[in-house]
């Protein structure tokens, strides 16, 4: 799973919301972070932009939980794409921009 969350310049401050809300949360380097139920871990980082990358791995099922999760935490515009494993898009989600 591939993602963006548009107009956050910091991960930090997404991580430590998402451990507010009870998902596992820790900082495994200066800009990164690693966010996570038991349905999805994914690491948070920099992009050269003014965003936040998305990296991890989350269940097929759940995919949809993800982005409802995402607008729940006041996400405003972001896009999420799930591949399988040779790398062809399964299902795409977004919001805003």
């Amino acid at each position: 799973m591939y993602g963006i969350l548009h107009g956050h310049r910091d991960a930090g401050p997404v991580a430590e919301r998402s451990e507010r809300l009870g998902r596992r949360a820790r900082s495994p380097s200066w800009e990164c972070y690693e966010v996570g139920t038991t349905w999805c871990e994914v690491e948070l980082g920099p992009t050269s932009s003014q965003d936040v990358l998305l990296n991890g791995v989350v269940d097929p099922s759940r995919f949809d939980d993800l982005a409802a999760a995402l607008t729940r935490r006041g996400a405003t515009t972001y896009t999420l794409e799930l591949d399988d494993e040779d790398g062809n898009l399964l299902r795409e989600a977004g919001r805003g921009g």
